[in-house]
């Protein structure tokens, strides 16, 4: 292949951008950008134990990703409006807060970040109080129910969910389930318009049944100036190692590592994430 594109006297193009989205020209131009790889990823910002609906407790997961290479891994259970994944309340996030803070005490070279997976609710407000959320380095939001509202009202309550400067991310953002569920009725480019300003990060979920961001709303994303992150949402120890399937849907959205926040050492991460 290196022939190939030689011979027609252009820089190699990496299969993942060959799909006539101007790959060619930027070839010509010399901008071609130097993609994202699994190796430049430094840890997972969305994962579940069981707590709610994960398989694995808090201690072999983060032995899991720590035996991966990570050096950092957030925890994010269910908030409690997910009755199906035994989300936790307040009470119960805090217990687990404490019981985070005690392993970190532990840990050399790894840190397990505090977080939640927080319902935004038909109103846009989140489902945990900010007495609670101020407690977390990592907050991830996401919609779980009422997908089915018209485009204006569901635009609407994301948008709105970004008034909480404790969110940090926005999880799977188009909530879509390949070859199961469609993704909801939404203005995507103005809710990439409206993270990027509020500084709400997007997220490319690397579940292979999710893969949301796309590479085409996540490249738009990155156009619009959003930060984007990329999680696995690991419901298990094994699903850890679906890194790199989100990893692969950055770099058809010719995303470098400079755009992806989860890429820096844990403090500066944390640093960026903060509104």
């Amino acid at each position: 292949e290196q022939e190939l594109f030689a011979a027609v006297d252009l820089p190699f193009i990496p299969p993942e951008l060959r799909e006539a989205r101007g790959e060619i020209e930027a070839a010509r131009a010399g901008k071609l950008p130097a993609l994202i790889e699994l190796k430049d990823m430094r840890g997972d910002l969305h994962a579940h134990t069981d707590a709610t609906d994960g398989h694995n407790t808090l201690a072999a997961m983060t032995g899991a990703a720590h035996k991966l290479g990570d050096q950092y891994l957030a925890i994010t259970d269910h908030s409690k409006h997910l009755t199906v994944a035994r989300g936790l309340n307040a009470k119960q996030l805090l217990a687990q807060v404490r019981a985070i803070d005690k392993l970190n005490a532990k840990l050399r070279k790894f840190r397990v970040l505090k977080g939640t997976e927080v319902d935004i609710l038909e109103d846009g407000s989140l489902d945990l109080p900010d007495s609670v959320l101020k407690e977390l380095d990592v907050v991830v939001a996401a919609l779980h129910y009422k997908l089915e509202l018209p485009a204006a009202r569901q635009t609407s309550r994301i948008l709105k969910s970004f008034d909480n400067r404790y969110m940090h991310i926005l999880a799977h953002p188009t909530t879509r389930l390949i070859n199961t569920r469609p993704e909801i009725t939404a203005d995507m480019e103005k809710i990439y318009v409206d993270a990027a300003a509020a500084g709400v990060a997007l997220e490319i979920n690397a579940n292979p049944e999710r893969l949301d961001l796309d590479d085409i709303h996540a490249r738009a994303a990155h156009e619009a100036g959003c930060k984007l992150v990329i999680s696995t949402d690991a419901h298990s120890t094994a699903g850890l190692g679906n890194m790199r399937f989100g990893v692969d849907q950055a770099r058809r959205a010719w995303l470098e590592a400079g755009g992806v926040l989860n890429t820096l050492p844990v403090d500066r991460l944390l640093q960026k994430l903060a509104r």
